[in-house]
């Protein structure tokens, strides 16, 4: 898994760039368990190019053979400027960016044909990348609404004192239905879904790593107890705390999986 940090003038609009190559032994596969920061992608891959709207639960991704990956994480007021639509609609999907049509189809020739020589060399992911950036920096631009989605998604990533809609939508001086109304539109989220993704996110990491005191992790994000915890852990991603943690920690011994590596589709 490559990092590489977006341009400096793309920061409302760009988020994280991640290039995931891979070359797994015939007969094997390597499957990843994701819990999505709330954003939509642009990812163009040796073997398909696509726009992700926001996956709301916990993702599986499935490695086999040979491959390569260059995804651009948009920031959260981005995706729909990109979209040029409501991405409502794309929440827990995906469309081929050939159907998206100019400037967006034009990219999967120019970033495969940088890549395909070579997808570990720095230098050809970091041109592939400034394809991708390039196109959105010609094509998109930040609006108000964006920047104020943005903020709103920060906030709730950095601020854990945030636990109820009522208080994210007074921070912003905002209705608790007008709040609703801007992260469905330009998320394809509610509000709630928010703080609940960044606890069990946050959960997911502890759990990754090892943790085994699971009533204090319960108390740490704010569930009233472990009981609360282990329901809603399982709602999302289908696994109880106790059952991710061992399937994680078997998946990525190593257990560094950064906000870029989770993102990966």
């Amino acid at each position: 898994m490559f990092r590489h940090a977006p341009a400096g003038d793309l920061a409302g609009l760009v988020r994280h760039i991640w290039v995931p190559v891979w070359d797994i032994p015939a007969g094997e596969e390597w499957e990843q368990h994701v819990l999505n920061y709330p954003c939509c992608q642009v990812v163009v891959g040796s073997d398909y190019a696509r726009f992700y709207g926001v996956v709301r639960g916990l993702s599986r991704v499935t490695l086999a053979g040979r491959g390569w990956v260059v995804g651009v994480g948009l920031q959260p007021g981005a995706g729909w400027l990109v979209a040029g639509r409501s991405v409502s609609a794309l929440t827990d999907t995906w469309v081929d960016l050939d159907e998206m049509g100019m400037p967006w189809s034009a990219l999967v020739p120019a970033v495969r044909s940088v890549m395909s020589p070579d997808p570990s060399d720095a230098l050809a992911q970091r041109r592939a990348a400034g394809i991708l950036e390039d196109a959105v920096r010609r094509h998109v631009v930040i609006d108000e609404e964006g920047l104020l989605v943005n903020a709103i998604v920060d906030a709730v990533e950095g601020d854990q004192s945030l636990l109820r809609v009522d208080q994210l939508a007074a921070r912003f001086a905002l209705t608790e239905r007008s709040l609703q109304r801007l992260t469905r539109r330009r998320l394809g989220l509610t509000p709630r879904w928010l703080v609940q993704r960044r606890r069990l996110h946050e959960a997911a990491d502890r759990l990754r790593r090892g943790e085994t005191d699971l009533a204090g992790l319960a108390a740490y994000l704010g569930y009233a107890d472990q009981a609360h915890l282990s329901r809603e852990f399982k709602a999302v991603t289908g696994h109880t705390p106790a059952t991710f943690r061992a399937t994680a920690t078997r998946a990525d011994p190593a257990g560094d999986q950064s906000e870029s590596t989770r993102s990966m589709q």
